[in-house]
């Protein structure tokens, strides 16, 4: 092919790169455009320097095509490793020392759910009945066949016949708990209070009850393994969603709207964290919880490494790059 119409047939393509790459430059998205379309571009480009090398093109003509590619090279993997590093540092100092920060609304929200969970604990031992207060009969009955002894698969829901599906199940369910958790703040904290205690109840009925009728061991073992990060996660949001209350609640000199967005910006931190937590969750109860093959001793050693662990990593980690 000659070069004239070699640079016609492609010239388009070139300019399209072009602006991609002029609009990185100026940190602006190029109107219009998908997002994919920059990565196959360059590809394209880099093919069509690697062509016209071969022809023997003008160098002018390769000296355009290689200064486009060696831009899009730049973009490309600069904003990947950009991504990675901002992934890092969140991990390794953003998210613990929001948490930090925020030490006074967590221990709120910590006590609110341990509180609630410790006294229908108590309760149910009490009165082995108050379960039903919460939960229907068939629910109980379906609890208790989820933990029987003598399960292959511990706190499985046997309609999902494989570890995969339930994945996807302990997903949409612990993501939708923390989801409605924060999001209750928008009603001036009330609803972030009811899912804070009620799950606190719930989970605190259900632990009475199959600790009152002997299933301890099916249920602490798959508990103990994902419950660290799971609880966390769930007072994290509760967290997170009181601060949208009493930011709508007490604004200040600011107006409710502007107190929100204040407030809404400094929870995503812990927006971020207690979703990523409770996806490692998810993973952990699905795939190492409920497994009942596993020596129940290694699952409660596993679990109180990680609830040690998950201490420590707040407490302890980002400290020294602190501000």
């Amino acid at each position: 092919m000659k070069q004239r119409t070699f640079e016609s047939y492609h010239q388009s393509q070139w300019e399209d790169l072009e602006r991609w790459l002029d609009s990185l430059d100026k940190r602006k998205p190029v109107e219009g455009r998908d997002v994919a379309q920059f990565p196959q571009l360059y590809r394209q480009v880099c093919q069509h320097l690697a062509l016209a090398r071969d022809r023997r093109y003008t160098p002018h003509l390769i000296e355009r095509l290689n200064r486009l590619a060696l831009r899009g090279h730049q973009h490309l993997y600069q904003t990947q490793s950009r991504l990675i590093a901002k992934i890092i540092n969140f991990i390794a100092q953003d998210f613990p020392q929001r948490v930090r920060e925020e030490s006074r609304i967590v221990g709120l929200s910590c006590l609110l759910f341990f509180g609630s969970l410790l006294i229908m604990f108590v309760g149910v031992q009490i009165n082995p009945d108050l379960i039903y207060s919460l939960i229907n009969e068939e629910q109980v009955q379906k609890i208790e066949q989820m933990y029987e002894p003598t399960s292959e698969r511990w706190g499985h829901n046997r309609d999902a016949e494989s570890d995969f599906l339930m994945f996807g199940f302990y997903i949409r369910n612990n993501i939708g708990i923390g989801f409605q958790t924060f999001a209750g703040g928008i009603l001036f904290g009330l609803g972030t209070l009811f899912f804070i205690i009620f799950n606190g109840l719930f989970i605190g009925s259900v632990a009475g009850h199959l600790t009152y009728i002997g299933h301890t061991v099916p249920f602490y073992s798959f508990v103990a393994g994902h419950s660290g990060l799971e609880l966390m996660a769930i007072m994290l949001a509760g967290a997170a969603g009181l601060k949208l209350g009493l930011a709508l609640i007490a604004p200040g000199r600011l107006t409710r709207l502007q107190a929100l967005r204040n407030a809404a910006a400094h929870s995503i931190y812990l927006v971020y964290g207690f979703t990523a937590m409770l996806l490692l969750a998810a993973f952990i109860e699905a795939f190492w919880s409920s497994n009942a093959a596993i020596d129940p001793y290694i699952k409660y050693t596993v679990g109180g490494l990680l609830w040690l662990g998950i201490i420590s990593y707040f407490i302890l980690v980002g400290r020294n790059r602190a501000t």
